[in-house]
């Protein structure tokens, strides 16, 4: 089997060692800008177009992939991410164009797609529990990157549950057997599980645990990403055992400008170690800018609300045009980082 630092760069080991040491920093906070959103939402996952480049002048609604490539690359050259989350055919490309050799980013893939995650328009899938499914072989994507992401979701469904438990273990051995890591993606139920409020939290950390007190080290995820339930859930799963667990957390909707700056701000404040966003920095009017000004507000040298207000002088110094006016893209809008 790979050892551990032949699998990620040393960059992301490090900051993983003193994480796991208690040698935290706000400078060894991870970054992933999570690009595997083509394995769930198809033609939409570049995002809209929204300038005068090829894609609007053939008309497009959204961009192509040679787009979402190009942004890719731009983000991994920029320095500001740790990882870059990939589907396997576009991790395959960039690869070969030796991205990964010319800058200190770590490349991921994603291992499975189960049908919560299937988000083609005009679909249904997320209304049901979870089922699992996989498109990579992971012989094949073992060559490929040895390193990626599992996702699992629970839906208070013993059946369902039951399946999904099985299958993670059954991924667990290939992964063994080929020399794989993997990190986990724990996703909250997209439909009513009859918990509400604070018990869908307690819920997901309690399912945590079950899906991984059984494994050992050899096998754990190297760390979490996860839904941000509020502060008192976030904190109770950092804090259980920092040594082994380390909890990151997705992204979701898009949100405000806002939004994005003060999930990362709290989320880091409850003990989370990793930030892994997607829609979040795909949709933004300026991704590397977004990102660069996480960083200043995880690291504290810029409040939420300066971070806000620095992102939109930017986009006027680069004739961007804003999505939304300042005052609003100043508003928290998601519930969960309100309280």
């Amino acid at each position: 089997m790979k050892r551990r630092s032949e699998l990620i760069n040393s960059r992301l080991q490090n900051k993983l060692d003193r994480i796991r040491a208690g040698q935290y920093s706000a400078t060894d906070f991870i970054i992933a800008d999570a690009k595997d959103g083509d394995v769930a939402l198809g033609i939409s996952a570049p995002g809209p177009v929204r300038d005068a480049g090829p894609a609007q002048q053939a008309g497009r609604e959204f961009e192509t992939r040679e787009r979402y490539l190009a942004n890719m690359t731009a983000m991994a050259e920029s320095g500001l991410i740790d990882i870059l989350l990939m589907s396997a055919s576009c991790g395959e490309t960039l690869k070969a164009e030796s991205l990964f050799e010319r800058t200190d980013v770590t490349p991921a893939i994603r291992f499975n797609d189960t049908t919560d995650i299937w988000s083609a328009r005009g679909s249904s899938y997320r209304e049901h529990p979870s089922q699992p499914f996989a498109t990579v072989d992971l012989e094949t994507a073992s060559s490929l990157c040895p390193f990626g992401l599992y996702s699992i979701t629970f839906s208070n469904d013993v059946d369902a549950d039951l399946k999904t438990l099985q299958a993670y273990r059954d991924f667990r051995l290939a992964a063994r057997k080929h020399g794989v890591r993997h990190f986990l993606e724990v996703f909250n139920p997209a439909f009513d599980i009859g918990l509400k409020g604070a018990d869908i939290g307690d819920y997901v950390n309690d399912m945590i645990l079950k899906a991984l007190t059984g494994v050992v080290s050899a096998d754990a995820p190297l760390f979490l990403k996860m839904q941000f339930n509020g502060h008192k859930a976030t904190a109770d799963l950092a804090g259980y055992d920092p040594q082994n667990l380390v909890v990151g957390v997705l992204g979701g909707s898009a949100g405000t400008t806002r939004d994005t700056f003060e999930l990362a701000s709290q989320a880091e404040a409850a003990g989370a170690r990793v930030a892994l966003f997607g829609r979040k920095i795909n949709l933004s009017e300026s991704p590397v800018k977004l990102v660069g000004l996480m960083r200043q507000v995880i690291e504290k040298s810029l409040t939420t609300e300066q971070a806000v207000n620095a992102f939109h002088e930017h986009l006027q110094e680069q004739g961007i045009e804003p999505q939304r006016p300042l005052a609003d893209d100043l508003k928290i809008t998601d519930p969960v980082l309100m309280t």
